[in-house]
């Protein structure tokens, strides 16, 4: 014979709050419209690029992104500039009081 355990029935408002404990608990928070992690990056990976597809492309290195409970690499690629003066200012993983975050990249 099968024993089924009863769970009281939650409102939507304490199983909100109670999902949002786990994430701050867990290997992650937000804070500041940013992710924070206690773990930080591992080393990226060693890339080598083969040849530009043209004259007016960058090479956008890969970087690691936090999933949730892993970082995954994401592969570099060439992108072409928006202007022929444009510089493309790499990502990188910041460590701060609260932890790890990321600062994207962009194009100055």
């Amino acid at each position: 014979m099968t024993r089924r355990m009863a769970f009281p029935r939650l409102k939507h408002g304490v199983v909100a709050v109670a999902g949002a404990a786990v994430l701050l608990l867990g290997p992650a928070c937000a804070a500041r419209g940013r992710i924070y992690v206690r773990t930080g990056p591992p080393m990226p990976v060693v890339e080598r690029p083969i040849d530009a597809p043209g004259p007016d492309f960058v090479w956008i290195a890969g970087y690691f992104r936090w999933d949730t409970r892993v970082y995954v690499w994401v592969p570099g690629h060439w992108a072409r500039r928006p202007h022929a003066r444009a510089v493309w200012v790499p990502g990188r993983w910041v460590h701060g009081p609260r932890g790890w975050y990321w600062i994207e990249g962009r194009w100055r």
